[in-house]
């Protein structure tokens, strides 16, 4: 969905820029791609933009949000990290994207077969990489914690961590931001959890946080 104007991004509610996420997800998995024409969206966007939504995902190279919801330039922001997890840059990102270019959707996307999440369950350290997979490890924790004997390092368990560590990211994307907190308290965005799977295309979303005006 594009949106031509800042008046058409102030007359969005989140909820129904949500819809234009699973509307898009539903056309990538039926192969039916509605954003095709690259040249003419670069020419339309030229001077302007006005996305409905910033999603936070992974690095992973099969997840690209612009991809999974079919969505095109200047449509959504894209905020990548491995294990899409949470830090003060990417929060200031966040308040960016709703507070000052009109963003009416935050999502935390998560995903299937995650390598940042495997290597959390696996204890990995390596260089930089130790602190940021440290911020999985409350999701890691609850997973064991929950589903006594499980092996963690298990696909079952990987894939029970990731969907964990969404909602556990969403919860603190409020705590952390008193900028966002007050938006959404006001109405003025949603914040919502979801998990690609990439076995099959498909987004489930999981977890979608509205409060009405």
């Amino acid at each position: 969905m594009r949106l031509h104007n800042i008046e058409d991004q102030r007359s969005l509610t989140p909820e129904l820029a949500l819809s234009f996420l699973k509307e898009g997800n539903k056309r990538f998995v039926a192969n039916l791609k509605a954003h095709s024409d690259l040249l003419e969206q670069v020419n339309h966007t030229q001077t302007n933009q006005f996305p409905f939504a910033i999603i936070l995902s992974c690095i992973d190279s099969r997840t690209s949000a612009e991809l999974i919801f079919d969505q095109g330039l200047g449509d959504i922001f894209s905020t990548r990290i491995a294990g899409n997890v949470l830090n003060d840059d990417i929060i200031g990102s966040m308040e960016f994207a709703c507070k000052l270019a009109g963003s009416k959707l935050v999502v935390v996307l998560g995903h299937s077969h995650c390598g940042a999440i495997t290597g959390a369950c696996k204890g990995t350290e390596l260089g930089h990489l130790t602190d940021l997979l440290a911020k999985v490890k409350p999701s890691v924790d609850h997973i064991k914690a929950t589903n006594q004997g499980i092996d963690i390092v298990s696909k079952e368990a990987v894939d029970k961590v990731a969907f964990h560590n969404v909602e556990y990211t969403m919860d603190h994307i409020l705590n952390k931001s008193s900028v966002l907190k007050e938006m959404y308290e006001a109405g003025e965005i949603g914040v919502v959890g979801a998990f690609y799977k990439v076995e099959t295309g498909e987004v489930d979303f999981i977890k979608e946080m509205f409060i009405q005006k």
